[in-house]
């Protein structure tokens, strides 16, 4: 289990991830649907992104720093960021990495 579901965070970081769950359908990174019937290790399956990653000075469980993502799209952002003018920081999604496979036409066993 990830460090940051771990200590004073896990109980809010699971409450915001239930409210994103409930409230958000579109990957914040590709901007694609997320069907949030595929379960975990599908590549289109539902996950929670940290905007900024916790490694990189984001909150572990602000609702600020949450968003719903693909696991592939999260997995290729990984804990990456672009850095822009001053202190703004843009994340990189997906449509800036390189593609390794078509992920819409990938079917589990």
């Amino acid at each position: 289990m990830s460090e940051h579901r771990l200590g004073v965070f896990r109980q809010e970081f699971e409450r915001n991830k239930k409210k994103i769950l409930m409230t958000q359908d579109v990957c914040a990174l590709c901007g694609r649907p997320v069907d949030k019937t595929l379960k975990y290790p599908h590549p289109m399956s539902a996950t929670i992104d940290h905007i900024i990653p916790i490694d990189r000075g984001g909150h572990p469980s602000d609702i600020e720093n949450l968003q719903l993502a693909h696991f592939a799209c999260n997995r290729a952002k990984s804990n990456k960021l672009a850095e822009s003018v001053g202190v703004v920081i843009e994340t990189i999604t997906n449509r800036d990495l390189p593609q390794s496979m078509d992920w819409t036409a990938y079917k589990s066993k």
